[in-house]
């Protein structure tokens, strides 16, 4: 690209302004802090997804309680991770898969954003395979015709709506999903002493490895990191001088934190509901399907047919989420800004769907594939972690923004757990 990084940043605002209206300005005090939460639950429906319904099923059918403490400890990772993420958007004016173009060598460059969107693939094609679980539930469609069905109309709904509508459309999603666990721990008697103890003491009970590290990736995913630096960076943030980064900097954090506790209260509901009937009568989840079924004699019809439009609505948000972060990643490899308008986004996002959708033809046993789904984006997460690390802690990159001393350690040690979990799982393998 011949552009100088002025007239890039020209460019790049009024294609933003054009696909998502007129950067905000106004100042309204406290309830900025309202209005900035958004961006948060787009990624935060990445991480319920129906790849995190098969992992935290299997980790409370089998384990009880004992594994709560990975949620925590995953959201807590995804807390700093994502902010830092939505980091580089605000002060950059540049997502991460842009960054990763106009910043590190072209080979390292191509490698990092092509196996990202190997994990978007993989991303999409346990969400919709979660959705087209859930037909089978509802209406007694075939999985694979189902899989067609839900990936049809995630990609319809992205390619026919702008980012705002397709914000509300999540949100109204997340809710439901939200509301529908609600539903179902009142229904069942929780141990809570138990589950306290499970959320802050970490335990690796005999045959849990590859649980554990399937319920790190879907929690901490990298599909997200890239999503969320784009989302953010389309507000046009930079362009408004350092007091609107400072001020949006702490607004983004408190949308951040807001929306990540939402995620973990959801994935925590699904390992208490897994526990408390599955795993207290003895019986491991292998299918979701089968969950569905044995909460009906437990908990009453209500609760397979809410289980399973809980997992419906799952799968359409998630997937429409993994085909955004994937179009962003394949217009990062042109150094572009995400326009599914643009061919360099849709063919990511169309190419992503179609790998995804075919992948599910060939998916032998449906829940070990949403569970080892979740194991292949864990694999890839220390890569993107790294190399967002190595971008935030930048003079050249961020300025004076670049990550403190204190920050740039935390973020290494968050880096190094992945990567040791990633160690247990392929030594135990």
């Amino acid at each position: 690209m011949n552009q100088t990084p002025s007239s890039t940043s020209k460019i790049r605002g009024q294609l933003h302004r054009r696909l998502f209206g007129t950067c905000h300005t106004r100042h309204t005090g406290g309830l900025d802090i309202l209005r900035a939460i958004g961006p948060g639950l787009l990624v935060t429906v990445g991480f319920i997804d129906p790849g995190n319904w098969a992992s935290n099923m299997a980790a409370g059918s089998q384990f009880g309680y004992s594994l709560l403490w990975v949620v925590t400890l995953s959201t807590i990772m995804l807390i700093v991770l994502q902010h830092n993420a939505a980091h580089l958007g605000i002060v950059t004016g540049e997502c991460l898969a842009e960054s990763v173009t106009r910043h590190m060598p072209r080979f390292l460059s191509r490698f990092v954003l092509l196996t990202a969107l190997v994990a978007s693939v993989a991303t999409a094609m346990a969400e919709i395979l979660g959705g087209a679980i859930a037909l089978q539930m509802l209406l007694g469609l075939p999985l694979r015709a189902g899989a067609v069905v839900v990936a049809a109309v995630s990609l319809v709904m992205l390619l026919t709506n702008s980012y705002m509508r397709v914000e509300r459309w999540i949100i109204g999603f997340v809710s439901l999903i939200g509301l529908s666990f609600l539903f179902e721990i009142a229904l069942v008697h929780v141990d809570w002493a138990s589950a306290a103890a499970g959320w802050v003491a970490p335990t690796i009970p005999v045959g849990s490895p590859a649980i554990i590290v399937s319920v790190l990736g879907a929690v901490v995913m990298p599909h997200n990191l890239f999503l969320h630096s784009e989302i953010i960076q389309s507000q046009c943030i930079n362009e408004r001088g350092n007091d609107a980064i400072a001020k949006r900097l702490r607004s983004e954090f408190v949308d951040t934190l807001f929306s990540m506790v939402v995620g973990w209260a959801i994935n925590s509901a699904m390992v208490l509901l897994a526990a408390s009937v599955f795993w207290n009568a003895g019986t491991p989840v292998t299918d979701l399907a089968q969950a569905a079924c044995t909460l009906e004699p437990m908990l009453g019809a209500a609760s397979s047919t809410v289980f399973a439009l809980a997992l419906l609505f799952a799968g359409i948000s998630s997937s429409i989420t993994a085909g955004m972060a994937a179009g962003t990643i394949s217009a990062g490899l042109a150094g572009e800004p995400y326009d599914v308008r643009d061919r360099h986004s849709s063919i990511g996002v169309v190419c992503t769907f179609l790998l995804a959708t075919a992948s599910i033809f060939f998916v032998q046993d449906a829940f070990q594939g949403l569970v080892w789904s979740q194991v292949l984006l864990s694999l890839q997460l220390p890569i993107t972690v790294f190399v967002q690390i190595w971008l935030t802690s930048s003079l050249r990159v961020m300025g004076k923004y670049a990550n403190s001393a204190a920050l740039k350690a935390t973020l290494m040690v968050i880096a190094l757990i992945v990567t040791v979990l990633n160690a247990v799982l392929l030594l135990g393998a």
